[in-house]
């Protein structure tokens, strides 16, 4: 029986947050209102950019709101191109993906809050980008944690909900497989902590990506 793995990307396979804090930073300028505090930056990482503005600037209007996304976008845009700012992967990461790669019986999927142009400067960068049967990012679907990524990628693979788990660092990424009736695996270098990830239905949280594999195999054990 073939399963399904489906990544998230920030806080899960690359360490994105000093990009995101600075474009957040452009963002609010932009608007000229309070930077709210890295923490609360990095708690809304996950949720689609448009929603994750509204919830750190609640009293901005609507036209605020959409120049700030996109002085964020341009701000992360910069960023990514500056040769002095890479976006790194988490330590384990392309080795993880090679060992699941390496196995006749797993496909691999993306589900994001990145934008199509985010995701895809991201996946010009891996040489396993390729190895992603799908690739479902926020331009084409509501905020996590609506299920409509992960429901995407079950029908692309022709997967279903039982066989396929996801695997991401955020209380909405445990929601979105949940109310796909999918499984889910949290990672704990992220950017919301293990506690929240197992109270909203983690099967198991790693602590490094060294962990993945054993954790699928007692998942799948059945």
């Amino acid at each position: 029986m073939r399963k399904l793995v489906i990544f998230d990307v920030d806080g899960t396979l690359v360490d994105s947050q000093g990009h995101i804090v600075s474009a957040m930073r452009a963002a609010f300028d932009v608007a000229k209102l309070p930077m709210p505090s890295r923490d609360a930056v990095l708690s809304i990482v996950g949720l689609s950019l448009p929603y994750a503005m509204r919830d750190l600037a609640p009293s901005a209007s609507d036209a605020v709101l959409a120049q700030m996304v996109e002085a964020y976008k341009t701000s992360f845009s910069e960023n990514r191109l500056r040769a002095d700012t890479p976006v790194p992967l988490y330590d384990g990461a392309e080795e993880a993906i090679a060992a699941l790669v390496a196995r006749s019986d797993v496909m691999l999927a993306i589900a994001t809050g990145k934008s199509r142009r985010g995701l895809d400067a991201l996946l010009a960068e891996w040489s396993f980008a390729d190895h992603f049967v799908t690739t479902q990012c926020a331009d084409d679907h509501p905020s996590k944690p609506h299920p409509s990524m992960v429901q995407a990628c079950l029908t692309d693979c022709n997967i279903e909900a039982a066989d396929a788990v996801v695997i991401g660092d955020t209380t909405y990424d445990m929601e979105m497989a949940r109310a796909a009736r999918c499984d889910a695996i949290g990672v704990s270098w992220g950017y919301h902590g293990a506690g929240a990830l197992t109270d909203t239905g983690a099967y198991r949280v790693i602590d490094h990506f060294s962990a993945l594999a054993g954790a699928l195999d007692e998942l799948w054990k059945d």
